[in-house]
Order: structure tokens, then sequence, then C-alpha cells
């Protein structure tokens, strides 16, 4: 079944809800990138929050994420938008590491707990909005918790999941955002409080094959949940070899003549998707035209 997100309200408007399957799109960005177990539940962690958080947006506006946590996985950067389209990477996939304590994946020894984790929002205007927070666990939902509260002054709740297979495959991947709007009554937060320690982990959830409905549901009581809208959940990158094309006529023609002498052709490389464009030595000389 193809991935999607659900939005939601609950208890008569007071909850605004978010939940996702992205156990494809998580599973191209392990394909693409040949990520480790650790890498890739950290990485498929971060798009399954980011997907929710562009899916808060509305027409073409879009956001990045970064996690720069100081662990060996390093960088982790993520792009979503309002149309449910999400790519990534890690600028070290291959980590992996013993099983935590808790006998999971130990995403915060390879996050790392010294550093930050910032959003920056492309909202169609001048200037850029951009959030900040220290990282205060390195599990990723709580950090994003931390972020809704500090940064955008929301109380949520953030949950995120991915099983990896032996093969490293992605098992199950997904999550949920929970959201208090203003005026919410203590009797409604104190029943949701009760069911976020009652239930399972998030991708033990999706590994049982909960839908995003149905997760909602499991969090908020079906009784309590009105279902607004879904969205179709992708890995989608905009690269293209004419993007990179029009990257080298900003070079200038000295560093593309460069190219062409010393090496006879050019190699580009998209960190999003790990896509190559090569450019032959004709292709390249066309473009030192354009440079005129």
């Amino acid at each position: 079944m193809s991935d999607y997100l659900v939005k939601a309200l609950a208890f008569d408007g007071q909850i605004r809800a978010y939940a996702a399957r992205s156990t494809e799109t998580v599973s191209e960005a392990q394909r693409r990138h040949y990520t480790w177990p650790v890498a890739s539940a950290a990485l498929g962690r971060t798009m399954t929050a980011g997907v929710m958080m562009g899916a808060m947006l509305k027409g073409e506006d879009k956001l990045t994420v970064k996690i720069e946590g100081g662990g060996p996985l390093g960088l982790i950067l993520v792009d979503s938008n309002a149309k449910g389209e999400v790519r990534g990477y890690v600028s070290n996939p291959h980590v992996h590491f013993d099983l935590n304590e808790q006998g999971k994946l130990d995403v915060r020894q390879g996050v790392g707990t010294d550093g930050t984790l910032t959003v920056v929002k492309d909202l169609g205007m001048r200037d850029y909005f951009t959030g900040q927070v220290p990282i205060v666990s390195g599990e990723l939902g709580e950090d994003f918790t931390y972020y809704f509260a500090t940064s955008e002054q929301v109380n949520s709740s953030v949950g995120v999941g991915v099983l990896v297979n032996p093969d490293n495959s992605i098992k199950a991947a997904g999550g949920f955002i929970i959201q208090l709007m203003p005026g919410t009554e203590e009797e409604t937060i104190s029943i949701i409080e009760n069911r976020l320690k009652e239930i399972p982990p998030v991708s033990k959830l999706i590994e049982k094959g909960l839908s995003p409905e149905e997760l909602l549901e499991e969090l908020l009581g079906k009784e309590n949940v009105k279902m607004l809208e879904t969205m179709p959940v992708t890995f989608e990158c905009n690269c293209s070899k004419e993007r990179f094309s029009n990257a080298l006529i900003s070079l200038g023609a000295d560093e593309i003549n460069d190219m062409i002498k010393n090496d006879g052709q050019a190699e580009a490389h998209c960190h999003f998707c790990n896509e190559k464009y090569l450019f032959t030595k004709a292709e390249l000389e066309e473009i030192e035209k354009e440079t005129k």
C-alpha cells in the first residue's frame, strides 16, 4: 500500500493531528543512499517528521530540517513541501551500533546530543523563517516535540519510528504529530497524556498494519477524531541535468575551461537522491558558450 498522511481534528477542534505511513518513502531513501540500520532510522524519523511538518504549509511553501547533533552520522538534511513530497540524506550513511539497553536501534548515539535541530521555512516571502533548538534527546521524536514547544510555542507530541529488517531494508516507518490548540481543556490534555503513556511505540503500531487513520484513533479514541483530508507521501527530488547545467554556467567561463582542459568532462552529484549527471566535453563547451 502506498504511503500517505492524514490530517485530522479531535475533541471538537481542541486538537490538531497528523499521522503518516512512510515505509516506501524511507525505503527509497535507504535504497538510494545504502544506509545502515542506525542511519536509516535517524534519516527515516527525520523524513517522517519533516513530511508531516510540510503538510502544515500551504501552496508552494517548503521547509528544510537540519539535524546537527555532533554524532557520527554527521548532518541529517531533509526537504519537504505542502504536497507530501520529501527528500533527505545523512552525511555518513554507513553508521550502525549494537542495540541499546531497550533492545532498539541506538539512534541517540548516532545522532549525538551536542548540537541543534534547525527548521527553515520558505513561505514565499523575502525572508525565511528560521527556528533552532538544542538537541535534547537524540532520539528525534522528543527533539521535534521540544522544537514545537520552544520555537513555535505549540504544545505537541511527536512520535516517529522506523523498523529495519536484518537485510537493511525498511520493514515499517511512520509517525504522528498531535498539537494542542489554544484553550484546550485540562481534561482533554489528561486523556491524551494517559493514552500516550499506554500505547506501544509508533513503529510497532505501523508494523501491526495500522493505517494513519487507525493510528490517530488509537492515540485519541475513535469517537473523538474527525479526519479532514489525506495526502500521498513520496520521495521526490527536484534535481535535474538542466539545474546542474545552470549551476555550471554560474561558475563562469574560466572554471568551465579548466574542466574541459584538465578532465575533459564533469560529473555532478545530487546529495539528496544520489543521482549523478555526466557532462561530456562537447556539453561543457556548449555550456561555456552560454556564459558569454
